[in-house]
């Protein structure tokens, strides 16, 4: 077996001003007495909240003043006047959903929010597109079905931004579609009533972050506060079902997104406690009781109810009924819904199980010296679980991983659909599709990396981190090859793709867990994105009485996806305390001293405190090394000149430091810059200025302007030459140089200098569109980078994700 070498790190101890210690104690005081507050306090400080104004709002949601609705300006007010439009004169309305649970927890809050204006079923219906044989995003067909049912306006939700031919079918069709969605913008405005996107917004708005669920309340919100007098239903009544996607979508909780998860989760809590009988949405209660929690806390969504939805479109593609299971008023229906999603979670877990077992032998027959990008495929494999056992194989190994089922017709899945053939139309040849799922580690955006192969491709869609594709199986081998060897130019060796990395935040002992800590903890919830779960250090500790259970599903039968029990002793307490070591053997547990990262927990249905274990070694396998306070050595002087070892009166040694003086468009290049900083022991200082307004297609003009300039003297340009005068990154330029090929100029490439040669230019309006796109995507992400808060940027560097069962994102449009 291909064993990894890790990097154990701990948080360096800090000890927060008095005042602000003070002020954390205050907060535990007014929810329950006896809580010391300095290990609250400490992460606290370590993750950047150092202002009183920021803690209060941070700790209470009370003393948060969410964002209004109608910060998305004049699209808002053109979605609201749309749908006022369809209201009066009677249109019928469909919702188009996505099948993860954040689009389909979108989708019932449409449901229900605008069915306080349109009369269900007659007026309102909604669409969510099968994941196995349509995959994200609005499709011809069911547009055609939508516009047969005389269905006038599509209100989409967690989708649609980037489905310009889509929608331009649908106009054609005489239907107008509303856009709500969090995934990438096009390059220009589609032909839409409305399009309300968070990425339209400055990074630092607080509904930047917004996931698909939190955009489609935000409309509803518009419309509740436009027609006041119209809903018979409180708008408070949506936040359970805005919390659990939310948190099941792995989005930054920040802003308005931690306040709507903290509201949610409150509300979600209460209506659990409620009878069966009394509960107003018994299918969201039903699948609590099933997962065996109480819905106070984010991993309830994170571990519980968001995987059991996400289970359904994995194993049976149609995933329609979950809206019904969610939004439900009917007990019985609510029952027999909730028995059917816990049905397709056992199925998911025995079947990514086995998967698991079949990617590591093949792991285990790879030369991970010479590999970058790990690319595996299997006829048997189904496509439903690959995005799951990707994420576990890019975090275990730190590589970018892509999984890819070359034939999903597999008698594990139920009605399975055969891939569907791509035609090559200038052919007339087709050729059988490989399907799969992309996962990345931090420092690498996958993406960018996956895009520029896109000639070898037929479908593709995502973002840096997660990703789904398709592509002829013929190209398979080829792409493979292309994708790593671009991977090593970007990178250099495969070497420098570094170490999984485990971080801690504290070190405790045995004797330290349990009630206490926990409820001191648990003040920093909902934790996810950029606020991950504190972890905890336990030193020279031992396990006894470990035992293996294999999980039951709702009929009491085992299936194959096991966990192992034990207890966790050390020198501190002549106790043990209980841990639970999720989808791994008794075998792999040490039996000798070593150092353990958990994360304490507390399980609702044995009633007991417990821990759950993140990584275990050896006493004697290595060290732990002590990270910099606040978890990286950064200096913040984006706005600030740095000049003559001064930075506007701070003491400034260029000789210690490490500076950043243009601005990063991904994180990949931060993270390089970062990892050199802790190699060399300096501080990192980010000082870039403002990223300045170009528009895209200038840009192109310009790089024009420099082809003819060069072909006219002979002259050469060297890539850096290139990209520093149009602000520009080498893998846009790259896109630059392919677009310059199509209009007609002969480009050679000598070493890192390019020549460029006369040929019959053909320079059409849409010859620069793809370049100008990747553009549009750097500038915003550069501003991003330029307004990031410092706390964000720390926080998300060293967030990991983690759990066995934790969707770790789900693969956006491929349209």
């Amino acid at each position: 077996m291909n064993q990894q070498p890790v990097t154990w790190h701990l948080q360096q101890p800090v000890l927060p001003p008095e005042w602000f210690l003070e002020q954390v104690r205050q907060h535990l005081d007014s929810q329950q007495s006896g809580l010391s507050g300095q290990y609250a306090a400490a992460l606290l400080w370590q993750r950047g909240i150092q202002d009183r104004e920021e803690l209060a709002r941070f700790l209470n949601p009370q003393d948060y003043q969410p964002a209004s609705p109608f910060d998305f300006g004049e699209e808002m007010s053109a979605c609201v006047d749309r749908l006022k439009l369809a209201r009066k004169q009677g249109e019928k309305v469909a919702i188009w959903g996505d099948f993860d649970a954040d689009g389909i927890t979108a989708t019932s809050v449409l449901w229900d929010g605008l069915g306080q204006f349109f009369t269900p079923l007659t007026q309102l219906t909604y669409v969510i597109p099968n994941r196995l044989t349509q995959s994200h995003g609005l499709n011809r067909s069911g547009i055609d079905d939508l516009a047969a049912s005389g269905t006038t306006l599509i209100v989409t939700c967690d989708t649609g931004s980037t489905n310009l031919d889509e929608i331009e079918y649908a106009h054609q069709l005489g239907i107008d579609i509303i856009v709500t969605d969090h995934h990438t913008l096009p390059p220009s405005r589609p032909g839409v009533a409305a399009i309300i996107n968070p990425r339209s917004l400055p990074a630092t708005h607080p509904l930047a972050h917004l996931s698909g669920v939190a955009v489609a309340y935000k409309v509803v919100e518009a419309l509740y506060s436009t027609l006041p007098e119209i809903p018979q239903e409180p708008l408070e009544g949506l936040l359970d079902l805005v919390a659990i996607g939310l948190i099941a979508d792995l989005v930054q909780l920040s802003g308005d997104c931690r306040y709507l998860a903290q509201m949610g989760l409150k509300r979600l809590h209460q209506e659990w406690q409620k009878s069966p009988m009394e509960r107003r949405r018994p299918g969201v209660g039903e699948l609590l009781d099933l997962c065996k929690r109480s819905g106070d806390r984010p991993t309830d969504i994170s571990f519980g109810i968001g995987p059991r939805i996400n289970a359904v479109s994995r194993i049976h593609g149609d995933a329609s009924f979950c809206v019904e299971l969610l939004t439900t008023r009917d007990r019985r229906l609510a029952q027999k819904l909730a028995q059917d999603t816990e049905s397709a979670n056992s199925r998911r877990q025995a079947i990514q199980k086995d998967v698991d077992k079949q990617v590591q032998q093949k792991l285990d027959r790879l030369d991970l010296s010479t590999t970058g990008v790990i690319v595996l495929q299997d006829p048997q494999w189904p496509a439903g679980v690959l995005g799951l056992v990707a994420g576990k194989v890019a975090q275990d190994y730190a590589r970018p991983t892509i999984l890819l089922s070359t034939d999903s017709g597999n008698s594990q899945v139920e009605n399975p659909d055969k891939i569907p053939l791509f035609s090559d139309s200038a052919s007339n040849i087709s050729f059988p599709l490989a399907r799969g799922s992309a996962r990345s580690v931090k420092n690498i955006d996958l993406y960018e990396l996956v895009k520029e192969q896109e000639h070898l491709l037929h479908r593709f869609g995502g973002h840096p981190f997660a990703a789904g594709l398709s592509l002829p199986v013929q190209n398979v081998s080829l792409f493979t090859e292309a994708i790593n060897r671009l991977l090593k130019e970007k990178m250099g060796a495969v070497g420098g793709l570094g170490m999984p990395v485990v971080q801690a935040d504290l070190r405790c002992t045995v004797a330290e867990l349990g009630q206490t800590l926990f409820r001191e903890l648990k003040v920093l919830e909902p934790c996810g994105m950029g606020n991950p779960f504190p972890l905890l250090l336990i030193e020279n500790c031992q396990f006894k009485n470990p035992r293996n259970r294999k999980i039951k599903d709702n009929k009491g039968r085992k299936i194959e996806y096991i966990k192992t029990e034990f207890q966790i002793w050390d020198e501190s307490s002549e106790t043990g305390f209980p841990g639970l070591w999720w989808g791994h053997y008794q075998e792999e547990l040490p039996t000798v001293p070593a150092d353990a990262v958990v994360e304490l927990d507390y399980n609702s249905y044995q009633k007991r405190y417990e821990v759950r274990l993140i990584a275990v070694r050896p006493r004697e396998a290595g060290t732990v090394i002590t990270s910099p306070e606040g978890g990286l050595p950064i200096l913040d002087f984006r706005r600030h000149r740095i000049q003559k070892g001064e930075a506007e009166g701070v003491n400034f040694d260029r000789t210690t430091s490490i500076v950043i003086e243009t601005c990063p468009s991904s994180w990949e290049e931060l993270h390089q810059w970062l990892d050199l900083a802790i190699q060399t022991q300096k501080t990192l200082a980010i000082a870039y200025p403002p990223p300045k307004p170009v528009s895209p297609l200038q840009v192109w003009q310009q790089l024009v302007g420099v082809a003819k300039y060069l072909t006219r003297t002979g002259q050469r340009a060297t890539r850096g030459q290139l990209c520093s005068k149009l602000s520009i990154s080498d893998r846009t330029l790259e896109l630059g140089i392919q677009a310059l090929i199509a209009a007609g100029f002969q480009v050679k490439t000598m070493g890192d200098s390019l020549q460029v040669l006369p040929g019959p230019l053909t320079l059409t309006l849409d010859v620069g569109d793809r370049f100008c796109a990747a553009v549009e995507e750097e500038q915003f992400r550069r501003n991003y980078f330029y307004q990031v808060p410092l706390s964000t940027v720390q926080a998300i560097v060293r967030s990991k994700g983690d759990g066995e069962d934790r969707e770790d994102g789900e693969d956006c449009s491929c349209s």
